[in-house]
């Protein structure tokens, strides 16, 4: 796609992609195309085929059929050795919070940031102050876990899935175990930093009431298909 002279490409390209969980054929034919800094909805009943053409996307279920690009990665490619560093450039954010609760926020952030190969102690206490301040939590880094609402919990695990500055967030019904407006602040919190930092993102919910109130690309699961809601 070409915009003012500038060339933006895909995030996530599938193509004739079938995507299976197990032996089971859960949607058929799948043509996705997400460009960079693009917020796409996922939509769909519980059991649609939501979670799984998630997971398909960031290499927990395996392609069998059709291509998929992921952030540069051919997604059938994908082998034990280098699935993990391919998830290294993806951001993930999902209903449970996966927090160690008796931990505090920057040890929390600090222990993701080591797994993800950052070595220097300095570096990455500079990249956990500021992901905190881009979420807006920067008085809370020597909180417990268990000190902060679910709202500030799930703003810890955004600022996780963006501490290695990905170029794609998957979202997987982030809002789900969140009130009303915990949910609203979410949503202003993700798309704005997706925003700021022309990052891509890939939310799945079947809360209709948050795609109505903010708006975007929005894609159906349906009856084993996938299908562009205008």
């Amino acid at each position: 796609m070409e915009v003012l002279g500038l060339n933006i490409k895909n995030i996530i390209s599938l193509k004739n992609a079938d995507i299976y969980q197990g032996e089971s054929l859960i949607l058929q034919d799948v043509n996705l195309n997400i460009k960079e800094a693009e917020f796409t909805y996922l939509i769909g009943k519980t059991g649609s085929g939501k979670s799984s053409l998630l997971k398909t996307i960031y290499g927990e279920l395996p392609l069998k059929k059709g291509t998929g690009i992921v952030v540069d990665q051919d997604i059938k490619k994908l082998t034990y050795e280098n699935k993990y560093i391919f998830r290294r450039k993806l951001g993930m954010i999902f209903q449970q919070f996966n927090l160690i609760k008796s931990w505090n926020v920057h040890q929390n952030l600090d222990y993701s940031l080591r797994a993800l190969d950052w070595k220097d102690k300095d570096k990455r206490l500079l990249r956990i102050k500021e992901v905190l301040s881009d979420i807006g939590l920067s008085n809370k880094i020597k909180s417990s876990i268990f000190e902060l609402s679910g709202g500030e919990q799930q703003r810890v695990a955004i600022a996780r899935a963006l501490l290695n500055y990905p170029k794609l967030i998957v979202a997987d019904e982030p809002t789900g175990s969140l009130d009303m407006n915990s949910a609203d602040e979410l949503m202003y919190l993700i798309k704005k930093i997706a925003y700021q930092n022309q990052t891509a993102v890939i939310f799945a919910t079947h809360d209709m009431r948050i795609v109505e109130k903010f708006p975007a690309l929005t894609y159906l699961c349906k009856d084993g298909h996938l299908q562009s809601i205008d």
